[in-house]
């Protein structure tokens, strides 16, 4: 009996046959170069493909989405992770420029990073292989592949602190703080800088946890020796200021670059409406590139269809994730849309504060 034979066997009905013919509809298209000729031709070429360059792909397509949406969802972008060691700064600065974004949530380290480079602070190749002892007797950190200068980062973290001391003592928002650190130094490539000049706001909701965090220790123990009064850091009006943005908006859509405080702090902002007495429906689009997994249960790996779960994303939402380290990722998905033009034409998003309230949200022609 020859194998066909066998399954014939077991014949298909009708109802099988035709599942059957449509789930067999579409084929895989190879990646073709000599189609392809640019990041955005590949990138969407990937949606033909499979595995986690299909997901590349449908990632793309959901950012794109996001950016030419008539209803101009409010895009926030989370960011975790050694990205500015890995190279991404410019790419995280481009899309703010080109506002491809109107809000940042991110980590310190992110931030920090951003900070000493625009102090003159290098990022160096190295090796993951580097013996350690020999580096710590040298004054070099090691993130995984790249170095960095501790003394340098010694200097910066105290500037942080000196910069503290300038300031009125009294609580800041990390967006309010990080505002006026962005102040102290002049670089087109900073995330900070170009943050600011393109009013768009930055929350670090885990700033303690960085170098930032190291300086403004530095500075409340300074402080608190000389009898004055230290500023701080008030994480809650953190929540409170980015949760009237997102109740404001029309719409929001989540862009998380890796996982960590800043993708649950974006997804909690969707949960902490019910606070203005808003339902906002959840993101209208979201997509993540992410190493974490799902099946360990945290929340970085998770899924965004778990997120529907909590009414994070909407029940109807456009969404897509990537398991591709962002340093691959996050690049190609950018070169995307910038290199078809997705963001031209997008308006600016302004916010005016009057200390820790929204007083408008409106979108500049």
């Amino acid at each position: 009996m020859v194998y066909k034979d066998y399954l014939m066997e077991d014949p298909l009905n009708d109802e099988q046959k035709n599942l059957k013919k449509e789930l067999l509809n579409t084929r895989i298209a190879p990646v073709d170069f000599e189609k392809v000729e640019s990041v955005a031709d590949l990138v969407e070429s990937f949606q033909s493909t499979s595995i986690q360059a299909r997901n590349i792909g449908l990632a793309a397509g959901v950012f794109g989405k996001m950016l030419t949406d008539e209803e101009r969802p409010t895009i926030i972008l989370g960011l975790a992770g050694p990205l500015i060691a890995a190279g991404l700064r410019k790419v995280i600065r481009d899309m703010i420029h080109n506002k491809m974004v109107d809000v940042v949530v991110s980590t310190g380290a992110v931030m920090y990073q951003d900070y000493y480079a625009a102090l003159g602070g290098g990022h160096y190749y190295g090796s993951a292989l580097a013996d350690d002892t020999k580096l710590r007797e040298l004054f070099i950190n090691r993130i995984y592949d790249t170095y960095v200068d501790e003394e340098l980062f010694a200097e910066d973290d105290t500037l942080v602190g000196k910069f503290a001391d300038t300031l009125e003592p009294r609580c800041y928002s990390t967006r309010e703080f990080l505002h006026l650190m962005s102040e102290t130094i002049d670089d087109d490539d900073s995330i900070l800088v170009t943050a600011r000049k393109q009013g768009v706001p930055i929350f670090c909701p885990a700033i303690n946890d960085s170098s930032i965090g190291i300086g403004l220790t530095e500075h409340y123990n300074n402080a608190r020796k000389a009898g004055r009064t230290p500023i701080t850091i008030d994480s809650i009006r953190d929540n409170y200021e980015l949760t009237q943005i997102v109740v404001n908006s029309s719409r929001t859509a989540a862009f998380y670059v890796a996982g960590g405080v800043p993708k649950n702090y974006i997804n909690d902002s969707v949960v902490m409406a019910f606070v203005f007495g808003k339902n906002t429906g959840g993101h209208k689009y979201a997509l993540q590139v992410t190493t974490d997994v799902p099946h360990w249960g945290g929340l970085s790996g998770s899924t965004l269809a778990e997120a529907q779960s909590w009414g994070k994303v909407n029940k109807n939402a456009n969404f897509a994730m990537a398991f591709v380290e962002p340093s691959v990722s996050l690049p190609l998905i950018y070169g995307y849309a910038y290199q078809k033009g997705l963001h031209k034409g997008r308006s600016a998003l302004v916010c005016e504060w009057e200390g820790d309230v929204l007083k408008s949200l409106t979108v500049k022609k």
